[in-house]
């Protein structure tokens, strides 16, 4: 397989963090982990997105859960455009469906202030659904603010900005094949 052209930034190459085959391993045991607990679920079982960082992990994850899901997608946001979150946490975009009696998994990219998880958990209990965890590629404790749950975890990682595999700055190298970190200036 020929390996892409790697991403730069300024002329300087993004540096890896977490390889494409590091996350494709992790992602297809979490797959199997989800497939073990809800085997029970039946039908009712939902997966939540949270946009548009978690876009390709979900597209990911869903495809190693041996089980009926569903699919269904929120917009958050607390970043705009900046490397620190603001804070402020925002619904761009609701659920299209009602999660009342679903178990439900929230597929998040990362969560480091824990807030807009908190916010998004709290939100979604709400709505009544039979359960709600939730499911994130990384996780960077060394930011946290508030803490949060996490249910099925991909990877823990230090304090760096992190894009690739779905994970932006500024909405650019979402597309990147691993996660890797920019550095500062």
């Amino acid at each position: 397989m020929v390996e892409p052209t790697p991403f730069a930034r300024d002329g300087r190459p993004i540096p890896s963090l977490i390889s494409a085959e590091e996350i494709a391993a992790r992602v297809a045991e979490l797959g199997r982990t989800i497939t073990a607990d809800y085997a029970e679920a039946g039908s009712d079982l939902e997966l939540i997105g949270v946009l548009k960082g978690s876009i390709i992990f979900l597209a990911d994850l869903c495809r190693q859960i041996a089980l009926p899901i569903a699919i269904d997608f929120i917009g958050i946001a607390s970043y705009g455009d900046q490397t620190q979150s603001s804070g402020v946490v925002q619904i761009t975009s609701d659920l299209s469906r009602p999660i009342a009696g679903k178990h439900v998994i929230v597929v998040e990219d990362i969560i480091d202030t824990g807030l807009t998880a908190h916010y998004l958990l709290d939100n979604l209990a709400t709505r009544h659904p039979a359960s709600v965890k939730l499911c994130s590629l990384l996780h960077k404790p060394d930011r946290a603010e508030r803490q949060v749950a996490i249910d099925y975890l991909g990877f823990t990682i230090p304090n760096k900005f992190v894009v690739g595999y779905g994970l932006d700055h500024a909405q650019r190298y979402r597309n990147l094949a691993y996660i890797g970190y920019l550095e500062e200036g």
